[in-house]
């Protein structure tokens, strides 16, 4: 580490917890997660500036920064333990994507004199933190603290954003907790129809690409981590249930063929979160270039090279006008976030901003909704799963929530492998055009 500060030669970076996006946080560290600790020494053999201790004790009193990367729904229950053991003086921080339960555990069981910076990387482990955005919060602490953390954290190379814990929870609700409750309601729908989309032909096309590597992507990681953000973040729930409530008024009326109250309802969403008719609150350019997305299918290439490519079967996407329609209900403009949007909130926001710029294609999906049943099984299975994730996160159900999503898990296991790929691919090559175009 650069001497950026006085001390900063001696200044020990302690992690207590150690997820994948602990092992982001780079060198000069003491680490601890107390079961895996034998397994954590031979990993980490290598690596001379970082140190396994036997538990975060031994971390909290070695450490000059203590940042705590363990799940949500454990943070309390792990600050307890180990919070009165901090080092005089310390900086204490954690990495959880929830920072409701995280700033009152540290508020009750930390010692007086410690000071408190919490973060959060708003992306996952897999994607390359250099440019992406990185929240920081000063709770409690001094300019001194908080310039420290500030200047260990760069080595990140990420974007900081500087909020308060409830701005925290407020922007990540409205944009990773929502956006999680459609692609988690899309596995479920798929699965309860026993189909892997990608294999079929009714699926096809760059807006079912980002749907399709987005969901596995999602359901590739562990259950906690969407749990946590849904269940313990209080600015969380209008949002998933009015998703569920959107989905299923949207699909009512494609039901009963009221075509015109549909497209009444559906325009003016448009109009309240994008921007009316000449005043879009939209860029010149479009947020996402969806041609590109076109070549990341997960469809097996043709075995002959005469074979026409799979035509795009007309598609009502539910999903994304229920998402424009919850957005409308609830007030919310997702470019007023767009500081603090992860990777997958960003695809997400531009194939929706795509299908609302285009009002031939939007058009097109009232009249399928309305008219044409061959969406309509998954659509039906869909807004089932969406009130399902959302009455979840209504009775604050996290062994309920772990059921239904590792048992949708395990279905699409086999395709993760590929899928991460595919999806890193596609994140890398929209981030990568979007420099090239923007700079």
């Amino acid at each position: 580490m650069a001497a950026t500060f006085p001390g900063a030669e001696d200044f020990v970076v302690g992690l207590i917890g150690m997820g994948d996006m602990g092992k982001i946080r780079g060198d000069d560290a003491a680490l601890s997660v107390e079961e895996k600790y034998e397994e954590l020494v031979q990993e980490f053999a290598n690596h001379k500036n970082i140190q396994i201790l036997r538990n975060g004790h031994l971390v909290s009193r070695a450490s000059n920064y203590i940042i705590y990367s363990v799940e949500a729904a454990a943070i309390g229950r792990v600050v307890a333990q180990y919070g009165p053991s901090t080092r005089l003086g310390a900086i204490v921080g954690g990495q959880t994507s929830c920072k409701d339960p995280e700033i009152k555990a540290f508020e009750e069981h930390l010692p007086s004199d410690v000071d408190i910076v919490s973060c959060h990387s708003l992306h996952g482990p897999n994607v390359d933190s250099r440019g992406q955005p990185l929240v920081l919060i000063k709770h409690r602490a001094s300019d001194q603290s908080f310039h420290k953390v500030e200047t260990v954290l760069r080595c990140l190379g990420s974007k900081h954003v500087y909020l308060t814990a409830k701005e925290h929870d407020r922007i990540t609700a409205d944009t990773q907790a929502v956006t999680h409750a459609a692609f988690l309601s899309m596995g479920k729908a798929w699965h309860a129809t026993k189909q892997f989309p990608w294999e079929g032909s009714r699926y096809v096309g760059g807006i079912e690409n980002v749907k399709i590597n987005l969901m596995l992507r999602i359901y590739a990681q562990k259950w906690h981590v969407y749990a946590g953000l849904a269940i313990l973040n209080p600015e969380a729930h209008k949002q998933i249930n009015q998703f569920a409530k959107s989905a299923t008024e949207l699909f009512s009326l494609m039901l009963e063929g009221r075509r015109e109250e549909l497209r009444q309802r559906v325009y003016a969403a448009r109009d309240r979160v994008f921007g009316p008719e000449g005043k879009p609150k939209w860029e010149d350019r479009p947020l996402l270039p969806v041609e590109l997305l076109d070549r990341f299918s997960l469809k097996p290439p043709s075995s002959t090279t005469t074979s026409p490519p799979p035509k795009t079967l007309p598609n009502n996407h539910l999903s994304l006008l229920a998402m424009v329609d919850c957005w409308s209900a609830l007030g919310i403009v997702p470019y007023d976030h767009m500081i603090c949007s992860t990777p997958l909130f960003r695809l997400w926001l531009g194939v929706t901003e795509h299908l609302f710029r285009t009002p031939a294609l939007l058009d097109e999906c009232l009249r399928v909704g309305v008219e044409d049943a061959t969406f309509r099984r998954d659509d039906l299975h869909f807004t089932i799963a969406a009130c399902g994730w959302a009455e979840c996160v209504e009775l604050g159900q996290f062994d309920t929530w772990r059921e239904r999503f590792c048992v949708t898990q395990k279905f699409f296991e086999p395709r993760f492998k590929d899928a991460m790929a595919v999806g890193q691919a596609m994140i890398q090559a929209v981030l990568e055009s979007d420099n090239r175009e923007g700079g």
